[in-house]
């Protein structure tokens, strides 16, 4: 079978169940208050959760032709640049973040007390968080151009020492869980004084530590890069070293020529995890687990703050129990440990889907607060204008996690037969897998479709 009538045939599918579907409320990610629950198909929660990936992946099976794959995948169209020009924007973009940085922390200290009504608030949260991120994989990852921190940093005269091994991936790791822990249910994200506390010290730690150590922080330590970098890999515009090339979404992902090391594993499973404990924390059913746990004395920003830790675990022991079997399903003699590394890519996919469905409705509803608000960003108006969105805005949402899980799968597939020879043995070391992927499906769609109700903080 060829691989336009899979891709067209898996789309098919995507659009019945879509269309054969009831309704349910669901949440959107926002500012507490600030927009609505929007309704998503129920039918199509469940459907997705293990229709969708099981038919995709019988799907994919059936193209078995190595070449068609990896020709596929390696599709490239340059995209054609003027040096002088690239120079010249790249160091205007480089001097706007910094000044944007600068005007953060700020209106942060300066401005409204109401969240809704600060800037820094809205540009962290809906401009950069939501917006830019969805950037760095629909488009293409320009933060190592935009950087503010690499720019202040490479500005100071320090000497660059090498990095210290203990600074390995790790760290990035435990940064990036209480990155989104104080995102979601911390005071950080809606008091604009202590937003702008933390980015000073966020700051101060990644300035210094880019001073000292170089490129390296941004690649091991700074979590905010690596989440940039993995997304951007997603994206259909690559670097290369000739400039720029467009080619097929995830096809870079596909490509990778090795696994990653544990620590980039550990990273990929914490960046999809965290998609689902954003939506977890925003349910009526785990809000009453922290009113449980309160009324025997346990503080709810400590309940959501070991639940971070928690649900990583046991995500990130889920993976690589699945790559275990993985070995053995595939009858090889590859190690466990290098098909945890070299499937994990995939899972890439999956996590720009829910973040996509978790913020695009956010972003949207609430770009227009961020325009008027940056007008006059010392004395906003109180009455601020935010965008409605249309009822079957659910639909859309439900389609964005779809299309990520079939990104995924089709990743998956690639890689497996880069790794295995033949045809039955790539199929086979992708069972256990596409389990794990139906199982997540089916818990984190179940998430999306509570109704939302504010964390308890």
């Amino acid at each position: 079978m060829s691989v336009r009538l899979v891709a067209g045939t898996a789309g098919v599918v995507a659009g019945v169940v879509a269309t054969c579907s009831r309704t349910a409320l669901a949440h959107a990610g926002s500012l507490s208050g600030s927009l609505r629950p929007v309704s998503v198909p129920l039918w199509l929660v469940l459907v997705s959760g293990g229709g969708v990936v099981g038919v995709s992946f019988l799907l994919t099976s059936l193209v078995t032709d190595h070449e068609a794959i990896r020709s596929l995948n390696a599709r490239r169209v340059a995209i054609p640049s003027v040096a002088d020009t690239r120079t010249l924007v790249r160091s205007i973009l480089r001097w706007l973040a910094v000044a944007a940085l600068f005007g953060v922390v700020s209106v942060g200290f300066l401005g409204p007390t109401e969240p809704l009504r600060n800037l820094a608030v809205l540009v962290v949260w809906v401009g950069w968080w939501a917006g830019y991120t969805m950037s760095t994989y629909l488009l293409a990852d320009t933060w190592p151009v935009v950087n503010p921190w690499r720019t202040a940093a490479e500005a100071l005269p320090v000497e660059s020492r090498p990095l210290p091994a203990r600074f390995g991936g790790w760290v990035s790791v435990l940064g990036l869980l209480l990155l989104v822990w104080l995102e979601v249910v911390s005071p950080v994200s809606e008091n604009p004084r202590w937003l702008a506390v933390v980015v000073v010290c966020y700051s101060t730690v990644t300035v210094a530590g880019a001073a000292v150590y170089g490129d390296p922080w941004f690649d091991r330590v700074d979590p905010v890069a690596r989440v940039f970098r993995l997304y951007g890999r997603l994206a259909p515009v690559q670097r290369t070293g000739d400039g720029y090339a467009l080619s097929f979404p995830g096809a870079a992902l596909a490509r990778r020529p090795t696994p990653m090391d544990e620590a980039d594993v550990a990273f990929v499973v914490a960046l999809l995890w965290v998609t689902t404990y954003d939506g977890l924390v925003s349910t009526v059913p785990w809000n009453g687990v922290v009113r449980a746990a309160g009324r025997v004395g346990v503080p709810p920003l400590l309940t959501h703050l070991v639940t971070v830790f928690v649900g990583f675990a046991v995500l990130f022991g889920a993976y690589r129990l699945a790559a275990s079997l993985a070995r053995r399903t595939a009858d090889t003699y590859v190690t466990s440990g290098f098909i945890a590394g070299w499937f994990v890519p995939s899972l890439l996919p999956i996590a720009a889907g829910y973040h996509l469905a978790h913020f695009l409705g956010f972003f949207l509803g609430l770009a227009p607060a961020l325009v008027v608000v940056a007008l006059d960003p010392l004395a906003p108006p109180y009455a601020l204008p935010t965008l409605a969105l249309p009822g079957g805005f659910g639909t859309l949402q439900l389609a964005f996690v779809v299309a990520g899980h079939l990104l995924a799968v089709w990743v998956a597939h690639a890689r497996s037969f880069e790794l295995f020879p033949g045809r039955l043995q790539p199929i086979r070391s992708q069972y256990p897998l596409v389990v794990l992927a139906i199982c997540y499906t089916v818990s984190s769609l179940w998430i999306v479709a509570q109704p939302f109700a504010a964390p308890i903080r």
